[in-house]
């Protein structure tokens, strides 16, 4: 592994689940209270009760990642057992009544109610978010056009959303379906630069369609806090393992990205409608099914588009020593099947508490959890 390797963090976002009903549930606050000596600000809260989120700090190897994801989980959850609560990885609720969503308070809540009225009544959604460290602004917006073609792969790769509130919805990533219809969501613009960013970012604001800079929802976006290059596609991934291996695939597409960047490669402009039927068929179909070629418009299997980015990001991943690694684990996904996938398998057998206890024995790793309680 490259010491010297460029600096990635995750944050994961949680359901907080009674593991009686297994149903969501709006106990945030006092599992975070219980969290707040273990972790400190790498936990927090989310614009909903249902919500709590692990952040780790910056990393330069996937197994450090791993570890601090790891134990993120672990103190979490360890924390909500000690209120017979639990932590869940998935997407979206298996169970409960969460319709509307209820909403954290404060000014800036209020003002995002305000705005986008009906729009939060189903915000009870998890995501992963990869940040790969890239100050220099320009290149991080160029960056994200290289990128932004490979966002559908990357919803179908790590699609586990299929049920919601006690529904199948035929969809691998129902989460996907949601978070897009937000006016700022989704794969962003084709940008030439950062000031082309900033001033189109301006126009938002000036038509309304934000609360605050912190509102710009795209999947790809320079963070508004942090000196990184952020890419928020993903559903929450089942286990901290698949966590880490999405954000080394993640860092190694930035770090190829860059390298033709440097060479003058602005990166390629692909069909805002296009990019949408191809977020859409993504979402429907997960990794198991047919994605769309967003350069040609043609059906080809997911598994294939999957190679293709694994093609796209092998000279970052070599870079990073993470080549062997990230292709090891996408040959498993495959075989395995995509998060929901497995949480379809669950519930032929155990109906959809079982798809809860399912998704509950993996959030946390037992060996961790035991740990993190005993600490």
């Amino acid at each position: 592994m490259n010491s010297d390797g460029r600096r990635i963090g995750v944050e994961e976002e949680f359901l907080v689940v009674d593991p009686v009903t297994r149903c969501a549930v709006p106990q945030a606050e006092a599992v975070l209270r219980r969290a707040a000596d273990r972790l400190g600000p790498q936990a927090g809260g989310e614009i909903t009760k249902l919500q709590v989120e692990s952040r780790t700090l910056p990393c330069r190897t996937v197994t450090d990642l791993y570890g601090q994801l790891a134990r993120g989980r672990a103190a979490l959850d360890a924390a909500a057992t000690e209120e017979g609560l639990r932590i869940m990885a998935s997407g979206t609720p298996v169970l409960g009544d969460v319709v509307p969503s209820p909403m954290t308070e404060g000014p800036r809540q209020d003002l995002g109610n305000a705005t986008f009225r009906g729009l939060h009544d189903e915000l009870s959604i998890c995501a992963l978010h990869v940040h790969v460290e890239l100050p220099e602004r320009d290149r991080a917006v160029l960056a994200g056009n290289h990128l932004r073609p490979y966002l559908p792969t990357l919803i179908a790769l790590t699609a586990n959303s299929p049920y919601w509130s006690r529904k199948d919805t035929g969809y691998a990533s129902w989460r996907t379906l949601v978070w897009n219809r937000w006016p700022v969501a989704g794969p962003p613009p084709y940008f030439t630069s950062a000031e082309h960013y900033d001033t189109f970012v301006a126009t938002l604001q000036e038509a309304g369609a934000l609360v605050d800079v912190g509102t710009i929802f795209w999947d790809i976006r320079p963070s508004a806090h942090q000196p990184t290059l952020e890419v928020r596609a993903a559903d929450v991934p089942t286990t901290a393992e698949e966590s880490a291996m999405v954000a080394a695939l993640v860092r190694g597409l930035v770090t190829a990205s860059l390298t033709l960047v440097d060479r003058g490669d602005t990166g390629p402009v692909v069909s805002a409608e296009l990019m949408r039927v191809a977020y859409w068929r993504a979402a429907r179909d997960g990794l198991g099914g047919y994605g769309v070629d967003v350069h040609t418009g043609r059906a080809v299997p997911a598994a294939e588009l999957a190679v293709r980015m694994l093609d796209a990001a092998a000279p970052g991943l070599e870079e990073h020593g993470d080549l062997d690694l990230v292709g090891g684990w996408l040959k498993r996904l495959v075989g395995e099947g995509d998060g929901a996938t497995r949480q379809r398998r669950a519930a032929e057998e155990g109906g959809l508490a079982g798809v809860v206890d399912h998704l509950l024995s993996r959030t946390a790793p037992p060996a961790l959890q035991e740990e993190s309680t005993s600490a």
